[in-house]
């Protein structure tokens, strides 16, 4: 996967996305709403089993209660964490279909350096041009054939 101008390369084809609505960056902190430059890997496979089949055999289901630490000071820190959990998160499981099918990437993970950011996705665009909070977005039929393509330690080549 290496993302371009006008998409991601993938597979052998270019996937319309959006990033970031502070675009991209070498010096990702939380909250800046950045995409991460560099070389990143795919680590895992989420989705929402009451949505849609499992996309593949390694995704996992996003269970009520899942969330995602945002929250710098502790050290669950950009992890998949339970409710309840009292520290900054963002929900996995939501109201809108934007986290329905979720592809993890290595970004400050597995030892997470506090403050770098958190939550690194590729998922659903809420629209065509839309920005994400530092995720890489994309149509959802495209989003379901990237997901079935990809394989864990698929490598993520942002510029």
């Amino acid at each position: 996967m290496v993302l371009t101008l006008r998409g991601l390369r993938f597979a052998g084809r270019l996937w319309p996305c959006t990033i970031g609505r502070g675009g991209l960056t070498a010096d990702k902190r939380e909250g800046d709403g950045a995409t991460p430059r560099g070389r990143h890997h795919i680590t895992g496979l989420l989705y929402r089993p009451d949505r849609m089949a499992r996309p593949a055999p390694w995704a996992e289901p996003i269970r009520p209660g899942d969330l995602w630490s945002d929250e710098p000071q502790d050290e669950d820190y950009n992890t998949l964490v339970r409710a309840p959990y009292t520290g900054s998160h963002e929900a996995l499981r939501r109201a809108d279909p934007l986290y329905d099918l979720v592809l993890l990437t290595d970004w400050n993970w597995p030892d997470a350096t506090p403050g770098r950011g958190s939550a690194i996705f590729l998922h659903r665009w809420r629209r065509p041009g839309f920005p994400t909070e530092g995720c890489i977005a994309f149509r959802p039929d495209h989003l379901r054939q990237i997901a079935a393509l990809a394989a864990p330690g698929t490598r993520l080549i942002v510029p």
